[in-house]
């Protein structure tokens, strides 16, 4: 990203950093984010929040990205701790070394992927199939087919069927910013795409992982910092994408929200029941994509940052490190060790919840149900008029005031929760 001073937009001028072309800003939703100082994480807090090791005091942070988010100068290098890419406690000197070596990892799979498709790191991309579905070779693809065995080929032929859908959804992502007229850009999210696809050939490339991933492409300079932070988000959220004939992986967050919404709101529910809504099917796209599409794109980053800190737990990258998987032990902590969860984590913590598709943006969900409460249940004849109406949202909706009702709805919930169990 370019490095512009932070002084030159304590008044909040977004446009510095993610211009939007003159011809779509009429159409893009309003961004309310503007840094304020004493309150956003600026590039000089930042800065003094490392000690003389470069271990960072991530409780400071979080407090201060809680509060007001994080300046455009350095989002990237803050997601990058958010999302578990590093750990808090390590050098400077440990995490440049870990840095290196996922770098050279992700040369080596992008050197994997060019051999077969020499069109990736090329600059440019596809829009159309480069293989039939049979496996075989259009003229003119440049495809190399290696010879190989049964399951090799059959990793090799979904991925190349992949590319092209790729790089459909590539030309539609973000279109409004200035970033993406530049071609090299749109190849530079296809080739991060097309990679993770590679690697994670169990889920595949599913629409709106670009959704995703683009403000990662923006943000990190390097290539391959960006896929890192952008293989990290997908940690978070891997399983939304995950599909077969019988279920879609968003369904368990869609029933968390079923479950959250009965406990906090029973006549809202039973109501949406009633208009065959109590699968909450309508709210497939906000979970997937994490509200991208119902905010602009500085306030969609705001949101998710400040998410992120409420939900940052320190052990994350051991367990990224360790593979294992999240568990939350009700155990008495101190003081100094919760001070380093994010709030809403820490709450969870606290009360011992280990049900961890509970995140956040579930009850952000329920946040907006809540304040649509009574359009809901007064105009609401069908499945088409509940779409309608949380379809109006897009573009009114006000981060910060979203992120303080989900609170308010996630203490309420585990208040409800626990005199019921």
């Amino acid at each position: 990203m370019r490095s512009i001073s932070s002084s030159t937009t304590t008044n909040g001028d977004m446009e510095c950093y993610f211009p939007i072309r003159p011809e779509c800003k009429e159409g893009v939703p309003k961004t309310r984010f503007k840094p304020k100082v004493g309150k956003t994480l600026s590039e000089r807090r930042w800065n003094a929040a490392f000690d003389s090791d470069g271990r960072l005091d991530i409780a400071g942070v979080l407090r201060r990205i809680q509060r007001g988010g994080i300046h455009p100068s350095i989002k990237g290098a803050v997601w990058e701790f958010l999302l578990g890419c590093y750990d808090p406690n390590s050098t400077t000197q440990e995490r440049e070394e870990l840095r290196q070596k996922r770098r050279e990892q992700y040369a080596s799979w992008k050197e994997q992927c060019k051999k077969i498709a020499p069109i990736v790191g090329s600059g440019t991309f596809v829009t159309t199939p480069v293989i039939n579905e049979d496996g075989t070779s259009i003229e003119g693809s440049e495809v190399v087919l290696p010879n190989s065995d049964a399951d090799s080929d059959k990793k090799v032929i979904s991925w190349l069927l992949s590319l092209h859908q790729i790089g459909l959804d590539v030309v539609r992502t973000d279109r409004p910013l200035v970033y993406y007229e530049n071609e090299a850009n749109q190849a530079k999210l296809w080739d991060v795409l097309a990679i993770y696809t590679w690697v994670d050939n169990d889920i595949g490339y599913v629409q709106g992982m670009n959704d995703i991933c683009s403000p990662m492409v923006i943000l990190l300079g390097e290539e391959a910092d960006a896929f890192w932070c952008f293989e990290h988000a997908m940690r978070r959220v891997r399983e939304n994408f995950r599909s077969d004939a019988k279920s879609m992986g968003v369904q368990a967050q869609l029933g968390i929200l079923s479950q959250v919404m009965r406990v906090i709101d029973p006549k809202l529910h039973q109501h949406l029941e009633g208009l065959d809504g109590g699968e909450y099917l309508f709210a497939i796209r906000m979970l997937m994509v994490l509200f991208r599409r119902e905010f602009s794109f500085v306030d969609a980053l705001y949101l998710w940052e400040v998410m992120w800190a409420m939900e940052y737990n320190p052990n994350m990258f051991a367990e990224y490190a360790s593979n294992g998987s999240h568990e939350v032990v009700a155990t008495k902590l101190d003081k100094k060790v919760l001070q380093q969860y994010g709030k809403y984590e820490r709450k969870n913590v606290t009360t011992g919840r280990t049900d961890q598709k509970s995140l956040l943006a579930v009850f952000l969900v329920a946040g907006v149900l809540e304040t649509k409460n009574k359009k809901l249940l007064n105009e609401a004849k069908g499945l088409d008029d509940v779409a309608q109406i949380m379809g109006d949202i897009t573009g009114s909706l006000d981060a910060k005031k979203a992120l303080t009702e989900a609170l308010k709805i996630h203490k309420k919930y585990l208040n409800k929760a626990r005199i019921t169990s």
